[in-house]
């Protein structure tokens, strides 16, 4: 005759009872509110951007909820009469996109090169790399600003891209280094086997299996070029700067044009904004790599 024992089920603090019943709807509804609360100057900033001088001094933006008769585009047509906002945001993608080719570019190559090919020095070299991630940019701002005067590159676009560029390798192939060196070493062997030399290799093997890898690199890279301040108010051309450029001038001269410089805030950070959700998916594969085994 056997005997079967109740099963004994394991007690649960108050704490994991908790967080079991905040797990459905209460939860959802909490990260709604936060996200909400997070987006709000965001949010604020478009509706600004959406009304008149005089309603803004007026009163908040909220009030648009209350009266959406404010709100009106005469700003943005106001925006593209600008001739300092609007060339000064050619003058910031003139310089981010070349700065994050380049560095994609380059990255890429000396990821490859670190994690699979054998030459002298490979190991003292990326150790160099990784010592290079912790120099921080205003030690280079003063000797950087007397090399680029002293070969006439001092305040032009392409001194600009040379920094970002010059900044962003170090990070750029310490991350694409240690993804390249994920990939397995059968697969790359077989490529070889069948005639693969190292540049198919790298464009037909690499780059494909590294797309999620690339794509993050990307956008840190946009994100922080098109975002800076510091060095493009050292080394951009005074008389056709960034856009942060302009629109801190914008303040400093006219602090009471909120007409132009809410929508022109507003399209500096929609682009970037637009990037990353474009590259999302591959951004989020990208962090996660190497995760989960």
């Amino acid at each position: 005759m056997t005997t079967t024992e109740p099963a004994v089920k394991a007690k649960q603090s108050l704490a994991a009872r908790l967080a079991a019943r905040a797990g459905g709807g209460v939860l959802r509804v909490f990260l709604l509110l936060v996200a909400l609360f997070w987006l709000m100057p965001t949010i604020g900033l478009l509706f600004s951007s959406l009304r008149d001088s005089t309603d803004i001094s007026a009163s908040g933006w909220w009030q648009v909820f209350t009266a959406p008769a404010q709100l009106t585009t005469e700003n943005y047509s106001r925006l593209l009469d600008n001739d300092v906002i609007t060339n000064s945001l050619f003058s910031t993608i003139l310089i981010t996109v070349p700065a994050t080719l380049l560095v994609v570019v380059i990255g890429s190559l000396a990821g490859y090169a670190f994690a699979w090919m054998d030459f002298p020095g490979r190991d003292w070299w990326f150790l160099v790399v990784v010592g290079l991630l912790v120099v921080p940019v205003q030690v280079a701002l003063v000797p950087v600003s007397k090399l680029f005067g002293a070969v006439g590159i001092f305040e032009t676009t392409f001194g600009v891209i040379l920094f970002h560029v010059a900044f962003g390798l170090p990070f750029a192939i310490f991350l694409l280094r240690n993804f390249f060196a994920e990939i397995p070493r059968e697969l790359l062997e077989a490529a070889r086997l069948d005639g693969a030399g190292e540049i198919r290799l790298f464009t037909r093997v690499v780059m494909p299996l590294g797309g999620p890898a690339i794509a993050s690199l990307g956008i840190f890279q946009f994100l922080w070029v098109w975002n800076d301040m510091l060095v493009a108010l050292v080394f951009a051309d005074s008389k056709n700067p960034p856009i942060t450029v302009a629109l801190q001038q914008q303040v400093r001269q006219f602090g009471n044009n909120v007409d132009v410089l809410a929508p022109g805030a507003f399209v500096s950070m929609v682009i970037p904004l637009v990037v990353f959700f474009a590259f999302q998916r591959q951004f989020v594969t990208g962090v996660m790599a190497g995760a989960v085994k």
